[in-house]
């Protein structure tokens, strides 16, 4: 706590709010004068809970400053002029609306126009959302360019001997048919377990990190891209084609092999099933959140499963888009792609808990 306000008024303020209450030092602005630069870092660094009684806008400053050399990231309040310096050194300045100066609010990052600290609280709570949605609409986006590019890079690897699993209007289908929905709906996610409980984000981490890269096209990615190649085989094989063998219009596989693209296609939709279920949550189970919280995300998987079937069984789309009615067989091997790769994500996050746990039982994750 840092008050121009006497020491033995601070403390008593202090220990009302729960500031000091097993103990505090209050270190007046005399003596915070009297330290040098290392001292007051050891002060700080110490753990102990102090308060700062008759600072002056340079101490509040410096204060800051110390802190935020420690690596800590600094929300500061007031609401008169001299700490307005303060205000705007901090990584964020809370000011008060109503009893603030003009000052203030102008080097505030932040202005609580109720003059209520709780709501700092829940407007930390709601970006810190807003922030997770914005990840998750992200990795939802990033898993599907690995299923939607490897069967070109097949294709173009095999040489001629593979035909080309998935056609453009197919890969349009996707992009502007069923991604759009199921990701707008993700910002609508309600916020995970724990998520005030979490120390903040380096301030020099971006909304797009390795770890983010690594799950959406290292791990998801790679699982949607297994499973939509396997299906394309499979449909092929089960049809008698072999390696090289013509697959073109008027040839006898050409049925099987539109009806191979068609589950190809339709794998990925499924795995964008699973993955927006899977990308819900960074390291909580689902259960945790529960599967209908979010009506949006329902609603919009609803209308991507729909697309897809009009898709697969109009044949005025057929042509367009190079898809073909599947048979039930062939249904039932795109069927579990959404558990799969829900499932895979599921156990992943679970591993990782356990680990934390491990690692640190009082602090873990929940």
């Amino acid at each position: 706590m840092v008050t121009g306000d006497n020491g033995l008024t601070a403390a008593a303020i202090a220990r009302r709010v729960g500031v000091g209450v097993g103990g505090m030092r209050v270190v007046t602005g005399t003596e915070l004068d009297a330290m040098s630069e290392a001292q007051l870092d050891d002060l700080l660094g110490s753990g102990a809970e102090v308060v700062f009684a008759r600072s002056s806008p340079e101490a509040k400053l410096r204060i800051a400053d110390a802190l935020r050399a420690q690596g800590e990231v600094v929300a500061m309040t007031g609401d008169g002029v001299n700490d307005a310096p303060a205000l705007r050194r901090a990584d964020i300045g809370v000011a008060m609306g109503r009893s603030g100066t003009d000052v203030a609010r102008e080097a505030a990052t932040m202005v609580l126009t109720d003059d209520n600290f709780a709501t700092i609280a829940v407007a930390v709570e709601a970006g810190r959302r807003a922030y997770d949605n914005v990840r998750k609409f992200i990795s939802y986006i990033f898993t599907h360019a690995i299923p939607e590019v490897v069967p070109f890079l097949v294709f173009a690897l095999a040489g001629g001997a593979v035909p080309l699993p998935l056609t453009v209007m197919q890969i349009l289908a996707i992009d502007l048919g069923t991604d759009t929905l199921p990701a707008l709906a993700l910002s609508r996610e309600p916020a995970e377990p724990g998520l005030m409980d979490r120390p903040p984000r380096p301030r020099t981490q971006g909304v797009i990190t390795g770890r983010m890269l690594a799950r959406a096209w290292g791990f998801l990615g790679l699982i949607s891209a297994t499973l939509v190649m396997a299906g394309f085989f499979v449909t092929l094989r089960h049809a008698g084609w072999q390696p090289g063998a013509p697959t073109g219009p008027g040839t006898p596989l050409n049925h099987a092999y539109r009806q191979a693209t068609t589950v190809a296609w339709l794998g990925i939709v499924a795995c964008q099933v699973g993955t927006a279920f899977a990308v819900r949550t960074d390291h909580a189970s689902l259960r945790s959140v529960g599967v209908f919280t979010n009506p949006f995300l329902l609603a919009a998987i609803a209308a991507a499963l729909a697309f897809a079937a009009a898709l697969v069984y109009l044949p005025a789309l057929h042509g367009a888009f190079g898809t073909a009615a599947l048979t039930p067989a062939q249904l039932a091997t795109v069927a579990p792609f959404p558990f799969i790769v829900w499932g895979a994500d599921e156990t992943r996050r679970l591993l990782i808990r356990h680990h934390r746990a491990g690692r640190n039982p009082a602090g873990a994750r929940p």
